[in-house]
């Protein structure tokens, strides 16, 4: 199994800054993509940003400019770096991962963390 260990959420003013960390650890040989995704109360979980082994990245439109995502391929560990929150980004903010190899396992996985909840306060 694969576990994903997330960081960084809290409480911040609006205008104010986070960054999230999501540490992937496991037998793990390799993973396509590395995302992030929320849920507010009463919605739906969508899509923040995704990033994939080559580099290349993908953001929700209502981020773009203000969110960033990156990656550390060694650490198995993305990282969301977030900048002028808005009160309409207070959501539980989880990590995902897709196209998870581990070592000695013939097909992709995908897997979950536990959620960190980003509070912005207006």
């Amino acid at each position: 199994q694969v576990r994903l260990v997330e960081s960084g959420g809290g409480l911040v003013q609006a205008g104010g800054s986070l960054r999230l960390s999501c540490a992937a650890s496991g037998s793990i040989f390799s993973i396509n993509a590395m995302g992030w995704y929320r849920q507010a109360p009463g919605k739906q979980r969508e899509l923040v940003a995704v990033i994939f082994s080559g580099g290349s990245t993908n953001y929700a439109d209502y981020v773009k400019g203000r969110f960033t995502i990156s990656r550390d391929n060694a650490k198995n560990t993305v990282y969301l770096q977030m900048n002028s929150l808005e009160a309409e980004d207070t959501a539980v903010y989880y990590c995902n991962t897709k196209g998870v190899r581990r070592i000695g396992v013939y097909v992709s996985e995908e897997y979950w963390g536990q959620g960190t909840q980003v509070t912005v306060s207006s």
